[in-house]
């Protein structure tokens, strides 16, 4: 019982950074100083994650 506890917390935890990483990545892209490889070096994902979000923010 303690392991699935511990896996829902951490598993609510990750939810969580991700979360904060798409939210600070829309932003960057928001403010229009950035390159895709900018956001995706800062924030340790790929450029792909961040076209993708830029695209799902554009439409």
């Amino acid at each position: 019982m303690c392991k699935a506890m511990e896996d829902m917390r951490n598993e609510a935890a990750r939810e969580a950074t991700k979360a904060k990483t798409v939210s600070i990545a829309r932003r960057m892209l928001k403010a229009g100083k950035y390159t895709y490889e900018d956001i995706a070096d800062v924030l340790e994902i790929s450029v792909d994650e961040v076209k993708a979000l830029d695209e799902s923010q554009s439409a």
